[in-house]
């Protein structure tokens, strides 16, 4: 078995004290390149790796980070999580997990606690039950990182994307089809339901800028991105005189809750009815037929995240929050063009 490298070989190799290795390996300004330089040329001779876990502990921290979310049965919760491990094992941090089912006591307290007085020595949090005026109230103590639509008020960063453009685009692409009486299922008009009602601004100025009058009918709330929510909506449109010819949905899941009620019914997408979804989701590629999404880039959702929580857990002086927008793309499969022969 491979013995590890000590720092004190470092610091012989390299002609200077175990102090200074430690410096350089921990990023302190106060050493000069030349002695850097020799100290990095050591390290990468004998092949050295820092205890992270001893360095956590002498700088008083936990070596933990938290991502907390509201459903872990969410498909993109759980695909948005391996890539915060990933990013997060990457810089010698564990992850904790917590789900908070939206109850908004629970929240609360996740980030009423300075890190004194936590297992872990930050949060990458995706709040349901919480509104703008409670996040802003969380310990200034507290590295906070949120995702969603939130915004940041400087105590905090925000990750996202633009949902308004995203929605937009989704809703363009229905129409720019000839799909014109349009359904949205996802609106959430209550002071949590921001990341909903910017999704259906979105809609909203699709509908602006082609001319096209937004039937207030076919915009339906639902408590949840789940499909049950989605089979429920759908249910409730085909129901109405004038089912609509084309839904845009708040999540992937909303939209296979929807496809599958269209299909029970008697309904072909797109045929009948064209559907889009939100969040690209594995699961979404592999339905009958594939779902048309929004794509979010999750893997720099998550990157993003992880380093500004490392960034703050390691200022002493908390930088300002900064609003972080992530790439996010049209993905468009048979749920809305049909089966694509080729020549």
């Amino acid at each position: 078995m491979r013995r590890d490298v000590t720092l004190r070989e470092v610091a012989e190799l390299a002609g200077v004290s175990s102090r200074t290795v430690s410096n350089v390996v921990n990023g302190y300004a106060n050493v000069t390149e030349r002695t850097r330089a020799r100290v990095v040329e050591a390290v990468e001779q004998l092949g050295y790796r820092p205890n992270v876990l001893a360095r956590n502990l002498a700088q008083g921290r936990s070596g933990q980070i938290a991502f907390v979310a509201p459903y872990l049965d969410t498909p993109y919760f759980s695909e948005l999580l391996q890539g915060i491990i990933r990013a997060a094992r990457a810089e010698g941090y564990n992850v904790l997990i917590d789900q908070t089912d939206g109850d908004p006591e629970h929240e609360r307290m996740l980030i009423s606690h300075g890190r004194s007085r936590l297992l872990f020595d930050g949060v990458i949090f995706s709040p349901l039950g919480l509104d703008q005026r409670a996040l802003t109230d969380h310990h200034p103590d507290l590295p906070l990182v949120i995702l969603g639509e939130r915004v940041s008020q400087e105590t905090f960063d925000h990750v996202g994307i633009d949902d308004i453009a995203a929605s937009r685009q989704a809703t363009e692409h229905l129409l720019d089809l000839g799909r014109r009486r349009i359904a949205a299922i996802g609106d959430q008009p209550y002071p949590t339901g921001e990341a909903a009602q910017l999704r259906t601004r979105g809609f909203r100025e699709a509908h602006e800028g082609r001319g096209v009058a937004v039937n207030e009918e076919l915009i339906i709330s639902t408590p949840r991105f789940n499909r049950a929510d989605g089979a429920g909506a759908m249910h409730h449109l085909l129901d109405l005189p004038e089912p609509p010819d084309a839904v845009f949905c708040y999540s992937d899941l909303v939209a296979l809750g929807a496809m599958h009620v269209l299909a029970a019914r008697g309904l072909r997408v797109p045929e009948d009815i064209a559907v889009i979804g939100y969040d690209d989701i594995e699961d979404g590629a592999y339905s009958n037929p594939p779902v048309s999404t929004i794509s979010p880039d999750k893997e720099m959702i998550a990157k993003t995240a992880v380093e500004r929580v490392l960034l703050r857990i390691a200022s002493r002086t908390p930088p300002p929050g900064l609003e972080l927008r992530a790439p996010h793309r049209l993905v468009v499969r048979e749920s809305t063009i049909g089966r694509v022969v080729a020549d």
